[in-house]
């Protein structure tokens, strides 16, 4: 595998850390995309500088993920959103109680819908805007 690859891997599974690390690496000239991913050396980052880019987010990765939160005993909630916390507020907001618990889920986990089957991931393309609902589930 190339940098290249490794580093929209990054962006395709919001690897914030690792892309910002591999971007500076980049920007300093001690790998290049074409390179094998074995010459990558983390230690020649100047760790520092990748937290600043991290925390000031210049790639603008914005980690979303998957929660099933339980309405009753019979019904499911699917909320994208940034964190469990955020999911349960967003919850909370709409629905105007709490959720009875909270679990996350595999962005990659698939699920029918109509005739197709669909990822989590590629559902969530669909969305412009989070936290979002994705769908409901009663059991």
């Amino acid at each position: 595998m190339v940098v290249k690859d490794l580093y929209m891997d990054c962006f395709r599974y919001e690897e914030s850390s690792l892309a910002h690390c591999i971007y500076h690496l980049l920007a300093e000239q001690k790998i290049s995309l074409d390179d094998d991913i074995c010459k990558i050396d983390l230690e020649q980052a100047d760790h520092q500088k990748v937290r600043e880019l991290v925390q000031n987010n210049v790639l603008g990765i914005h980690k979303v993920g998957i929660y099933s939160l339980k309405m009753n005993q019979k019904d499911f909630v699917f909320i994208f959103a940034g964190s469990h916390k955020e999911a349960i507020q967003f919850y909370t907001e709409t629905f105007h109680q709490n959720p009875l618990n909270c679990h996350d889920y595999s962005l990659d986990y698939q699920l029918a819908r109509g005739n197709d089957v669909i990822s989590f991931r590629d559902m969530r393309k669909e969305f412009r805007s989070f936290p979002a609902i994705a769908g409901y589930f009663k059991r």
